[in-house]
């Protein structure tokens, strides 16, 4: 994925077979403190969601994220050459090398914490530009979105990922979990992770 400057993406990722990779309530706290230390230098969070198993974020990349970091890009099917492989076309971009450490700096807590080793996430983090699960079309499972005047993609992603938890019948109202933004949009909380002025000029949030 290439990160663009100001753009909106949704970033996500579940368990290895669709196993729980938050347990226990420290989990997540473990989670949203590495997404502060990895990610908050290199991207504003518009929200996020964190569930049993998976999770969502709504970002917006900054300046310093689709610059060249010390990490070498994965090499799939890709054929040996003599010819000299330029740095800035061979290395992972910051933001994409800080989702990495995220998820594989968890991982290894959490292993040597249970006694597990392997992969606890997905091998491939899916990122989309700020939209949803599919396309709007007629047909589709978003056909109730078709010819909305306020359709924006970043908009219904936004709410989207805030009524998961609401959707998996974990709790009644998307405020009553504890591992997401809602509480924050909703002021009940007073939490400094989501950038609300941010999401607010973007059109996503009202006070």
């Amino acid at each position: 994925m290439k990160f663009i400057e100001n753009q909106v993406y949704h970033v996500f990722n579940q368990g290895n077979n669709r196993q729980k990779v938050f347990l226990e309530h420290e989990h997540y706290l473990f989670f949203l403190r590495k997404v502060r230390r990895y990610i908050l230098p290199l991207a504003d969070v518009l929200c996020y969601c964190l569930m049993p198993n998976h999770f969502h974020i709504l970002l917006v990349p900054n300046e310093l994220a689709a610059l060249p970091s010390n990490a070498v890009k994965p090499r799939i099917k890709r054929q040996v050459t003599n010819t000299a492989i330029q740095p800035e076309q061979d290395r992972q971009e910051k933001l994409s090398q800080a989702i990495g450490t995220l998820l594989s700096s968890y991982t290894k807590a959490v292993n040597k914490q249970r006694g597990w080793s392997g992969s606890i996430f997905r091998g491939k983090t899916k990122v989309k530009d700020g939209w949803i699960e599919g396309p709007i079309t007629l047909e589709g499972p978003n056909q109730h979105l078709f010819f909305r005047a306020e359709n924006g993609y970043a908009r219904q992603c936004f709410h989207y990922i805030h009524q998961n938890p609401v959707k998996a019948g974990l709790v009644l109202g998307a405020v009553d979990w504890p591992y997401s933004s809602a509480s924050d949009y909703a002021n009940l909380r007073q939490g400094s992770l989501p950038n609300k002025e941010l999401a607010r000029s973007l059109g996503l949030w009202q006070p």
